[in-house]
């Protein structure tokens, strides 16, 4: 029988709605029920796509004599992460509290009022077993015990992160930049790009702050392995090579295997940081990954109203990867042993099989495409063609197979990521089709996750939205909103950012320490309420509402907003240097503090041709802003007649000129 989850939307509650787990959903019924029958509470997190999670489902909540301990002693509760971030927090927090590690699935034990007392990740069978008798027995028979320790736990999760204002006024200068770039630059891999270790995950702000280094810093380190990084992700297995997309992350140090799942919030990322490097490298493979990516949008993760998808999972009848995998056998007979013979060259495809597997090979590019047009004799243009035409006969061979499953929950935060992809790919290229799919988007989230009073819903599932956002849903879509005026140069999206960026000040502010709560005040109360400072593979959302309030105080002239940022700023500075990976969008914004703000008027009837060719060249500390009319501050008396482009810095403005090219002429002199 069917339990609670059934009744669910998430994708990840329902793979358990058939478990013999009496599973609930987080909610009154699991909480009040856990309180009256004085039971431990097991809070078990995880997400659709997840592997392990996979795993453990099988190994252990599939099976009838592990659910009938679980139901007997436990209440049982399940938690998407993706839709519930803030009890994933907490959690988390506890987990690697008692631990130092984390990761998904995530299982919590805890009181009946929800402190935890214990907790970790995957457990194998035989040892989960173990945990529920001995934890059912200890807080049967030493329930002070478990009052004493879930009250010194909870005293560290409300401690760890914690972070008290900076009043006083900092002056920032070239030498904070490099107390953060200097100990970092120790970890680069100069082999492989990034980080020397393994398994390496993507972190598309880290190379998007170091891009900045190398423009406004002249850094060479940075130029080489931002580039080098960049190469290698396009060319490694953790990219698609037929479909477009990246994987969550790649589990050795070449990028080569990756764990297969592919997400949303990755894929918006890459697609602003390769549209970005595309302008200031000028690799034409940068180009081509954006377009890829973007079709792989367009085909997999779009839904027919024009929301995003949230992830593809890692594993397809049952096998992680095998809807992305080959042997060299199979691609002869589809492709013919004469094209087959280049594409497995230049793919590295082998008889044995580049994997873990006998015979199972994962696409990836290690040599230059000069040496295998030389190596048959045919030109690198007639290569292109021979890989191009093969990709394409492949790809639709391989969606003859069974498809990975597909979670298709609608996230705000995560259809904000692409959206500002979407707005950046429209920079870098003119096409409309960008521009055109991002507005679709916008207004599909205006429409279904949206009210007027700036209040949002966090996700969207078979017609509803039942979920009140959290911070990074408010960050991340006041972003887009700010990108998607940077491209239409339409005000009324600036006035939706504003909304919600007063919404945020109003409903999250925590005075104590300048930052902004993840949860609002509105939202169900936890056991704890924390702030996201750190930023992760998605920046955090502090960060991200710190840089909102730079962008809108200088468009709006907002001098609150600029007293919150700096002080946001001011406080989290001391703590970069530490850490520089996991402060980077924060060292972005300290780094356009140190080499200052360009702002960049563009007016009159060509006002958009205008924007179209300054937009080609990478100018990362600027903002841009303009059109035929415009009511900005920052536009007063720059309708003087035809096309003007104003070049200024706080609020001191050159000459003004006639095109593009000259504007850049006087950022570059």
């Amino acid at each position: 029988m069917a339990n609670r989850l059934a009744k669910e939307s998430s994708p990840y509650l329902l793979q358990h709605a058939n478990n013999p787990v009496d599973w609930y959903p987080w909610g009154k019924e699991a909480l009040e029920k856990a309180k009256t029958e004085n039971k431990l509470i097991l809070v078990s997190v995880g997400y659709s796509a997840c592997h392990w999670c996979h795993v453990m489902e099988h190994e252990s909540f599939e099976d009838a004599e592990v659910a009938q301990m679980m139901n007997e002693h436990f209440v049982c509760i399940k938690v998407d992460r993706e839709e519930r971030p803030d009890i994933d927090q907490i959690y988390m927090n506890a987990v690697q509290l008692m631990t130092g590690r984390g990761g998904w699935p995530l299982n919590c034990f805890c009181l009946p009022d929800q402190r935890p007392i214990y907790g970790g990740t995957y457990f194998q069978k035989e040892d989960w077993k173990n945990i529920l008798l001995n934890l059912a027995g200890f807080y049967e028979n030493k329930p002070e015990e478990a009052q004493e320790y879930a009250l010194r736990l909870m005293d560290g999760i409300n401690q760890s992160e914690r972070i008290s204002f900076i009043s006083e006024a900092r002056e920032y200068t070239e030498e904070h930049i490099d107390n953060i770039i200097k100990p970092w630059k120790m970890h680069f891999d100069f082999s492989e790009g990034g980080q020397n270790r393994a398994p390496k995950f993507p972190m598309p702000d880290n190379w998007a702050f170091l891009m900045k280094v190398a423009y406004l810093a002249k850094d060479e380190a940075a130029y080489v392995i931002t580039r080098l990084t960049l190469d290698k992700m396009a060319a490694g297995g953790i990219y698609d090579q037929l479909g477009g997309g990246f994987a969550r992350y790649s589990v050795d140090h070449k990028w080569h295997i990756p764990h297969f799942e592919k997400m949303l919030y990755d894929n918006g990322q890459l697609m602003s940081l390769y549209a970005d490097a595309y302008r200031y490298y000028g690799n034409e493979r940068y180009k081509e990954i954006v377009y890829e990516t973007y079709d792989w949008l367009k085909r997999e993760m779009t839904s027919p109203e024009y929301g995003f998808y949230s992830a593809l999972d890692a594993d397809s009848e049952g096998v992680e990867g095998k809807f992305y995998t080959w042997d060299k056998e199979e691609i002869e007979s589809v492709l013919g042993s004469e094209n087959a013979a280049i594409f497995n060259t230049y793919y590295e495809i082998s008889e044995e099989g580049n994997w873990e597997e006998e015979a199972v090979n994962h696409l990836w590019v290690r040599k230059e495409k000069q040496f295998v047009a030389e190596e048959f004799n045919i030109s690198v243009a007639q290569l292109d063609e021979i890989i191009r035409h093969s990709k394409t006969v492949l790809l639709e061979y391989r969606n003859k197979r069974i498809h990975p499953g597909l979670d298709d929950k609608i996230l705000t935060s995560w259809n904000a990521l692409m959206l500002k992809g979407l707005c950046d790919a429209y920079k870098a290229f003119s096409d409309e089709q960008f521009l055109t799919l991002a507005l679709n988007n916008a207004n599909f989230l205006l429409e279904k996750v949206y009210t007027q009073e700036g209040r949002l819903y966090r996700n969207y599932k078979q017609g509803k939205a039942t979920i009140e956002a959290f911070l990074d849903d408010y960050a991340l879509f006041t972003q887009a909103f700010i990108a998607l005026y940077e491209v239409t140069f339409d005000e009324v999206w600036l006035t939706r950012a504003r909304v919600l960026a007063d919404y945020v000040i109003h409903h999250f502010s925590d005075t104590g320490s300048g930052m902004f709560f993840y949860t609002s005040d509105t939202s169900e109360a936890l056991v704890a309420r924390k702030y996201e400072i750190m930023d992760n593979v998605i920046p955090s959302s502090n960060s991200v509402m710190a840089w909102n309030l730079k962008k809108l105080s200088m468009l709006f002239d907002n001098e609150e907003y600029a007293n919150i940022y700096k002080g946001m700023l001011r406080t989290v500075e001391p703590q970069m240097a530490s850490y520089g990976s996991a402060y980077s969008n924060w060292a972005s914004l300290l780094l356009e503090e140190v080499y200052g703000t360009y702002e960049v008027a563009i007016t009159g009837n060509l006002a958009e041709h205008q924007r179209r060719e300054f937009e080609k060249s990478y100018i990362p500390n600027k903002i841009i802003l303009g059109g035929k009319s415009g009511t900005l501050p920052l536009l007063e008396d720059k309708f003087i007649g035809d096309t003007w482009i104003f070049v200024c810095e706080n609020k001191t403005c050159q000459l003004p000129v006639r095109s593009a090219e000259e504007a850049i002429k006087q950022i570059l002199k």
